[in-house]
């Protein structure tokens, strides 16, 4: 799955291409992948233009021209979860991001000529531009919302995300004060941090020196302090260098990510430790394939 830094990545390519195109059709494959009555769905898009392309952990949020009579402002929300993809196709340039069928081409990443059977809706934009929306196993969503629901989702289901003001020292601690959970799960909380998953959380760990089965409560003062710092740390080098790839993972220019080659514990389950030379552990921790380093990290 993509996480914040993937996410932002694909945010960022995305916003030059899309802002400001009209979409002059749309077309829904599979009805389930939008959240809201179809006709309703296709109607707030048709003929209209995303003026803003912003993101909250791992949702994107496409903000909608809104019509002179219309009361509301609507958005656009999109999520990958697994295996969704976003792919942009014009006249000369091909560009994906999300989860990648393949290393082979651009084509078998994407499952094969567009549409094909992953393909779940179809923003066809003026200027022979188009945006599919692919997704093999069903769980990414598009929904329609305006203003006050938007506002609701973000309350209710985000908790403040690295590098933000609103996530800091004093923050993390409280969360973590008294909590029975592992750190590791934690962490994966994203109505408490938005946007960490697998791959940060367990970088972030080593980072701070912290095992991932340790009870988040159990953190003294001078551990949250470098866990906090290790969790900017990671998240900013990630999207400074366009986030983790592996055989799943094509950012939206239809780049690799080159964050994997600074990855100290993720995905090298019994290689050598860089400090120690211990074993790189790897075990099931909250639901997911968790690696540590069980001599550096305490």
């Amino acid at each position: 799955m993509p996480e914040l830094p993937e996410v932002e990545t694909i945010r960022r390519d995305l916003a030059k291409a899309v802002i400001g195109r009209e979409i002059t059709d749309l077309k829904l494959f599979f009805s389930k992948t939008a959240k809201n009555d179809a006709a309703f769905f296709i109607n707030s898009l048709r003929n209209k233009k995303f003026i803003a392309l912003d993101r909250v952990g791992k949702l994107l949020i496409f903000k909608i021209q809104r019509a002179v009579r219309e009361a509301k402002q609507h958005y656009l929300l999109i999520h990958l979860k697994m295996t969704g993809q976003l792919i942009l196709v014009g006249k000369k340039e091909k560009i994906a991001g999300g989860h990648s069928l393949s290393d082979s081409s651009f084509q078998a990443a994407v499952g094969g000529e567009l549409p094909n059977k992953h393909t779940r809706a179809v923003f066809s934009f003026k200027n022979a531009f188009q945006l599919f929306f692919n997704d093999l196993r069903k769980f990414g969503y598009l929904k329609i919302v305006d203003e006050a629901e938007l506002s609701k989702i973000i309350t209710r289901g985000y908790g403040p995300e690295p590098l933000t003001k609103e996530f800091t020292l004093e923050y993390l601690t409280s969360v973590l004060k008294n909590k029975k959970i592992s750190i590791k799960g934690l962490l994966l909380n994203q109505k408490l941090i938005a946007g960490l998953g697998n791959i940060y959380v367990d970088e972030s760990l080593y980072l701070a020196g912290i095992r991932p089965d340790r009870a988040a409560g159990s953190l003294k003062k001078s551990e949250i302090q470098a866990l906090y710092q290790a969790i900017n740390q990671v998240i900013n080098k990630a999207i400074k260098y366009r986030g983790t790839t592996f055989n799943n993972y094509v950012d939206s220019a239809g780049r690799k990510g080159n964050f994997s080659r600074l990855l100290h514990v993720y995905g090298r389950a019994k290689q050598a430790c860089f400090k120690c030379g211990t074993p790189i552990q790897k075990k099931k921790l909250a639901g997911r394939g968790t690696h540590y380093c069980p001599h550096c990290q305490k």
